[in-house]
């Protein structure tokens, strides 16, 4: 499908990084994925065909970027380290629809890089397909949930830990606000376990394979604006119950009450039981909106 040209194999890459001395970086999360078969799977999880607008953050040494560009889709990749995008770039050239942009993902942990941002599409379809850095692969995906226009799919490689609480269910410990957060834009299932030996160097750390796909129900930004306070004050103080977190919330016990027993929460609860639309609707109830905090700023994501 490649029109006759030669991919570079991990081989070809790694040779190119040993000859400037690149060494992976801890700081930055580094961990390299080198097998071909392993890249080829998770391209073809990810569904994608040609003319597909895709986006790769941290393409790293490049074996999910090959999978992806002999795909023939509209590939935009983002890489902070510059060393590892002038080899890569370089060893793609025979790829010429692959957009490169130098720089983190992540302006900061409230906001995606505004260059990355400003080239995704407006309004048409695009797809995330990423080996993550371990280091930011959680608020890069619940930041991916609250863009105004969000990926229609997720596929990515990141720690296993992360994939657990992402996909996790209401009433584990795993459960809280990164579940909540993620799972109202998407529906979220771990697809498979990628081992330690895959990677350069080896992390010590499990990996998984993670898809997230767009709900046609997510909510909006303001409706995300009046959970994130709500999540904060419950899931800090987790062994306490939603009857008294709630009563310092709102400075009253019956309001608290009130509140719960309207939704069918009994007061007792703790917030891991409750579900990610049972949250969403207490978020959304005028007590809660009405309780008189004017600071409502979205809050660094875990």
């Amino acid at each position: 499908m490649n029109g006759g040209r030669r991919s570079p194999r991990s081989a070809d890459l790694r040779a190119q990084l040993d000859a400037i001395g690149f060494l992976p970086s801890k700081r930055l999360g580094q961990n390299f994925l080198q097998d071909a078969n392993m890249a080829r799977a998770i391209a073809r999880d990810a569904g994608v065909a040609r003319g597909d607008v895709v986006v790769e953050i941290g393409p790293g040494a490049g074996s999910l970027t090959v999978q992806l560009a002999e795909l023939e889709v509209e590939l935009i990749a983002i890489e902070i380290d510059p060393r590892l995008l002038e080899v890569v770039r370089g060893l793609l050239a025979d790829f010429p629809g692959v957009r490169w942009v130098l720089g983190d993902a992540l302006e900061s942990k409230r906001a995606w890089n505004p260059e990355l941002v400003a080239a995704l599409p407006q309004s048409a379809p695009w797809h995330l397909v990423s080996n993550l850095p371990y280091s930011a692969g959680s608020p890069i995906l619940a930041l991916a949930a609250r863009l105004p226009n969000p990926p229609r799919s997720i596929t990515v490689l990141l720690q296993a830990e992360v994939a657990e609480r992402i996909a996790a269910e209401p009433g584990g410990r795993e459960w809280g606000p990164l579940s909540v957060r993620i799972q109202l834009a998407f529906t979220a299932r771990i697809l498979r376990s990628v081992p330690a030996q895959l990677f350069w160097p080896r992390p010590n750390v499990d990996s998984s394979v993670l898809r997230l796909e767009l709900r046609a129900d997510r909510p909006s930004e303001a409706d995300m604006q009046a959970l994130d306070p709500l999540l904060d004050q419950l899931f800090q103080h987790r062994r306490q119950t939603l009857g008294g977190l709630l009563s310092k919330a709102l400075g009253s016990r019956p309001e608290a009450e009130t509140l719960l027993q309207e939704h069918g929460i009994q007061a007792g609860l703790r917030p891991e039981t409750l579900s990610a639309p049972a949250l969403l609707a207490l978020s959304r109830d005028p007590r809660w909106r009405n309780r008189g905090t004017s600071e409502r700023k979205l809050p660094g994501i875990p």
